[in-house]
């Protein structure tokens, strides 16, 4: 019994020591939730921090900082004499380029992020139209707290699909693999809004194109597989069958969710290279304008040939046009060394046949079906 109330109390004192070590923690220091990068003067780095302070009572104020140095680690020297707190990075959830970094090089800024076993894996990376420090710094009218809003708004897009996921993690894996590049979510401030408004494209460490925010799903069909989603597509004149609609129509716009997809890829040819790639795509259609009759197998069938043949225009043209840039984000450079033996590839020479490769691609697009609205 004695020897009860001897745990008992050291338990009871345990708990106490541990509760004032947390208040104070949170006391001492300021929890950086998100840090941007620009181009500073005269050559040196800019770094804008989102840091959330916590006082003992739970009270949270937010302050957003930008410094100039050589390094990050003077920029958050210099941070530090402008807080009464310790800026911590451990809580970090996004980490974004501004426009002319992106486009110069990014491979300084991955290879400290790994380096440093504070930052998580898991955080978001993302270019911004522009500087991070106009995006970040604006007072905004409906907005507390930018570094966490900016999180949210990359965490519910990627998870509902409507963006590429772009974790430090994920980046740097295909920023090191011999057969394939980045690729980030582009941002913007739109006066009082934060918006999600295109991918950037790499070749290595540099920002070398973009792609409109529409071709995100287009992009994600090619480098992922759908378990959810939501889509829409509009089917020009040429492309509508002339059963599909009773009368002639210049174009049918199509919205599409529930959408399970599969990608296949095959080296047919290593000599020009030449692959083909085969997309199976299972879908709900949601809206049709002008309406058609749903209920007619044949209808649905015509439908269905006319979705797959847009899809596959709309994923070539997008192949195309990361080969003009030679940014193989979608991988096919991991094919070929897998495919090849002795390829002895790297980024470089992956990147001029790259250029000059032969892709075919083919769609089975099937509805599954249609007129379920939740």
């Amino acid at each position: 019994m004695r020897k009860f109330k001897i745990y008992f109390i050291l338990l009871v004192l345990f708990s106490i020591l541990v509760g004032c070590t947390e208040t104070n923690i949170l006391d001492r220091v300021g929890l950086t939730t998100l840090v941007g990068y620009d181009v500073g003067t005269e050559e040196k780095m800019s770094t804008t921090a989102v840091v959330r302070e916590v006082n003992p009572e739970f009270q949270s104020n937010v302050e957003v900082i930008t410094t100039e140095n050589e390094t990050s680690k003077g920029n958050r020297m210099k941070a530090n004499r402008k807080l009464s707190k310790k800026i911590t990075v451990g809580q970090m959830r996004v980490v974004l380029f501004g426009e002319e970094v992106a486009k110069d090089d990014l491979h300084f800024y991955i290879d400290s992020l790994l380096e440093n076993p504070s930052v998580s894996n898991g955080l978001y990376l993302a270019v911004v139209e522009g500087e991070t420090s106009e995006l970040l710094q604006h007072e905004y009218k409906n907005i507390d707290d930018i570094g966490q809003h900016i999180y949210r708004l990359m965490e519910q897009n990627i998870k509902n699909e409507h963006m590429i996921s772009s974790t430090l993690h994920e980046i740097a894996h295909d920023f090191y693999m011999e057969g394939k590049d980045s690729a980030m979510p582009i941002i913007k401030k739109d006066e009082e809004l934060v918006e999600l408004t295109g991918v950037a494209l790499f070749n290595g460490g540099k920002m070398v194109s973009a792609f409109p925010v529409e071709d995100s799903f287009y992009l994600k069909l090619m480098r992922d597989s759908f378990k959810s989603g939501l889509f829409e597509t509009i089917l020009q004149e040429d492309e509508i069958p002339p059963k599909l609609a009773k009368n002639k129509v210049n174009e049918m716009p199509l919205a599409f969710d529930a959408i399970r997809s599969k990608r296949k890829m095959k080296l047919v040819d290593p000599g020009t290279p030449e692959f083909d790639v085969q997309l199976n795509i299972k879908a709900r259609l949601l809206e049709v304008h002008p309406d058609i009759n749903t209920g007619d197998p044949k209808v649905i069938e015509e439908l269905e040939n006319a979705v797959s043949k847009n899809l596959s225009n709309e994923i070539s043209r997008i192949i195309a046009q990361s080969q003009n840039v030679q940014s193989d984000i979608f991988g096919f450079g991991d094919k070929y060394r897998s495919s090849v033996r002795n390829s002895k590839l790297t980024k470089e020479k992956w990147h001029v046949m790259y250029k000059n490769m032969k892709i075919n691609v083919k769609v089975k697009f099937e509805i599954l079906r249609d007129g379920v609205f939740e």
